[in-house]
């Protein structure tokens, strides 16, 4: 289908995904700031839904396969658990613990999940993992981190596991049907926002200003998802999710860019690791 090697187009594939979600992720933490952040996710869910299908249906798509649309539901519920939790997390205070933690644990499950299904890669890529791994704790991180409790890994660890599951449901997509097959579990997650926001009496709608933010940060999130799951599909996972888990680099940066925030050292020691992993993981 495609006229390159795979073990390029997973990589290709992955930054893509990678600066989609980074993105997206930028746009949305600007409209996080004037309205509830579960609203902002819900609205985001439903942008991608309508995207999705859209898409399919320009496409021709065929519809799913049955087993595709249980993978779907487990994406949202995953993804949904993933949100939830790192949000939870987030309020406590505790963002430069929560956002590396949860990060490193999304691409701890399917890089294990990968040993069993797909064999040890080539000491060269695990090198890039590792490096990887470094990358994304170090570009997420803050450099005032308090006493680390277990108490306060618990909630980034359920965050971390819940993205992770959601990879693997996306990496066991049959391939028949990508837009249809995401437009489930963007469907399914949004409703379940929905029904919370509802049981919590919070549902209330977002000002114009937000608008924009909100949209780019629906299409940069959907976009990611299609992406990774093209990556998933065209080689193996535990790549496809590395590359993919660079996205704080793209974030950070455009705040750097954009809004003129400061970068710590380490944190620029981590784009830079972030870069050079991409090297060994494309060779």
């Amino acid at each position: 289908m495609f006229p390159f090697p795979a073990e390029l187009l997973v990589v290709v594939f992955g930054l893509a995904a990678a600066m989609s979600w980074g993105t997206g992720d930028f746009s949305g933490g600007i409209a996080t700031r004037k309205t509830s952040v579960y609203i902002v996710v819900m609205i985001t869910q439903f942008i991608g839904f309508f995207l999705l299908i859209t898409t399919g249906h320009i496409t021709s798509e065929p519809f799913p396969l049955k087993i595709d649309y249980l993978w779907g539901l487990l994406v949202g519920v995953f993804g949904n658990i993933g949100i939830l939790s790192l949000y939870k997390g987030l309020s406590s205070g505790k963002m430069g613990l929560v956002a590396p933690v949860s990060a490193v644990v999304a691409v701890l499950v399917p890089v294990i999940y990968s040993l069993f299904t797909e064999g040890v890669p080539a000491f060269h890529k695990f090198l890039g993992f590792s490096i990887a791994l470094v990358g994304v704790w170090l570009v997420s991180s803050s450099s005032s981190m308090s006493k680390i409790n277990m108490g306060d890994l618990k909630f980034p660890f359920i965050a971390g596991l819940g993205f992770g599951l959601a990879y693997i449901s996306i990496s066991n997509f049959s391939g028949v049907s990508i837009f249809w097959t995401l437009a489930v579990a963007k469907i399914e997650g949004a409703a379940i926002l929905l029904l919370f926001l509802l049981s919590k009496g919070n549902l209330g709608i977002p000002s114009r200003k937000v608008a924009l933010p909100i949209l780019i940060a629906g299409v940069g999130d959907t976009a990611g998802s299609i992406f990774f799951t093209a990556a998933s599909q065209v080689g193996r996972l535990d790549i496809a999710t590395v590359t993919s888990a660079l996205y704080p680099a793209g974030t950070v940066l455009l705040s750097w860019i954009v809004l003129g925030e400061y970068l710590s050292s380490r944190q620029w020691m981590g784009v830079l690791m972030a870069l050079f992993s991409v090297i060994l993981l494309s060779v």
